[in-house]
């Protein structure tokens, strides 16, 4: 069956309130890192004469050139330059750069005239489709020196390295696909074909610890799209389109982050009662395409663990309360356990609010 991310069974309203509180509070620079797909003597895919490695890098320089001009921004590159980087370097360099968003541009090939653009998070294959690809695409590690020490034996050809990679490896999966979602309705408004978002394995977001996507422009073996790709203006409208998402995103986690901070400015010992009557909130601590018991030792010791289905994914939350200073508590005790990127998720007759609406209403 072809798998799809559908976003509609995924609420926007709960994914504007991830918690980026660290950026939010000390107006440390949002970070995010752009990563040209190939490069050097990796050209990537060959449709139609032109050559992955130069779009995929005019597009993210374009990207890059928009996102410095915005305050508290800094931009990061994993290849400025016609140069090859292993794909474990990539994510080592977003990495140190403790970034907040990854961001990888490629471009697809086919032996059909298939076209359209699509965005990827990490995830399992869902079908054959989306193995072939991320099978092509890890496929540069063979031209990596020592590859099988720097991925540990990991062979691209093998399904069953591609599931091994991911598992245990889904805390960002939420926010990937809300950046993915909002570059692929971007997509969608320049009259591109929706591939919509979707999961593979791809090594180069595996090797991330931040949001990351992987964004397939479209295919160069396309004969319009090709063009399209290779030409100025269809460069511009990718970046074009990448950048407003990006920085839609930015906007979403860091004024949500600004409101949540202000709602606990007062001291723990001192705040007053903030309880929403007919409100539940949860602390969401990780999102996964696996489903699991709803135990402790699935989750670092952590007790009254629930599991909620949305779409492709499972959702677990961590605690219940009707008073938000109490779910800040439980928050604080979630990261404590190693759960840094946790959020706290608000419920009303079991189905999820915009915390931020919720915290505007009236408290009793």
């Amino acid at each position: 069956m072809k798998t799809k991310l559908i976003l509609t069974v995924i609420s926007l309203a709960t994914l504007l309130v991830f918690s980026t509180s660290a950026t939010a509070q000390t107006n440390d620079p949002f970070i995010v890192v752009l990563d040209a797909g190939h490069g050097g003597k990796d050209p990537g895919n060959l449709g139609n004469g032109y050559r992955e490695k130069d779009i995929a890098l005019k597009v993210v320089l374009e990207v890059g050139k928009q996102l410095e001009q915005i305050p508290n921004v800094k931009v990061v590159y994993t290849r400025k330059k016609d140069v090859f980087i292993d794909l474990f370097v990539r994510g080592k360099i977003a990495n140190k750069a403790k970034a907040d968003l990854f961001v990888s541009v490629h471009c697809d090939s086919h032996t059909s005239q298939a076209y359209g653009a699509g965005t990827f998070v990490l995830g399992l294959h869902r079908n054959k489709t989306n193995f072939e690809l991320a099978k092509k695409e890890n496929s540069v590690i063979f031209l990596e020196d020592d590859y099988k020490t720097n991925y540990e034996g990991f062979d691209p050809n093998a399904p069953e390295d591609a599931i091994s990679i991911i598992l245990g490896l889904e805390e960002y999966l939420d926010q990937s696909i809300y950046l993915a979602s909002l570059i692929q309705n971007n997509f969608i408004k320049i009259k591109r074909k929706d591939r919509n978002v979707k999961q593979a394995g791809f090594i180069v977001l595996h090797q991330t610890v931040m949001p990351s996507v992987l964004v397939e422009l479209g295919f160069l073996t396309n004969n319009k799209e090709g063009k399209y790709l290779n030409s100025k203006k269809g460069q511009q409208d990718m970046a074009n389109s990448i950048t407003a998402a990006i920085v839609k995103y930015k906007a979403s986690v860091t004024v949500n982050s600004v409101e949540d901070a202000r709602a606990v400015e007062t001291p723990t010992t001192t705040m007053p009662e903030a309880v929403y009557e007919g409100v539940e909130f949860k602390v969401q601590i990780a999102a996964s395409s696996r489903k699991l018991m709803p135990k402790p030792y699935n989750f670092k010791g952590l007790e009254t663990i629930t599991r909620h289905s949305e779409g492709n994914l499972y959702k677990y939350f961590y605690g219940s309360t009707s008073n938000y200073n109490t779910a800040k508590l439980l928050e604080e005790d979630a990261k404590a356990k190693g759960y840094s990127s946790c959020f706290i998720v608000a419920f009303k007759n079991g189905k999820k609010q915009a915390l931020d609406e919720v915290l505007k209403s009236d408290s009793n």
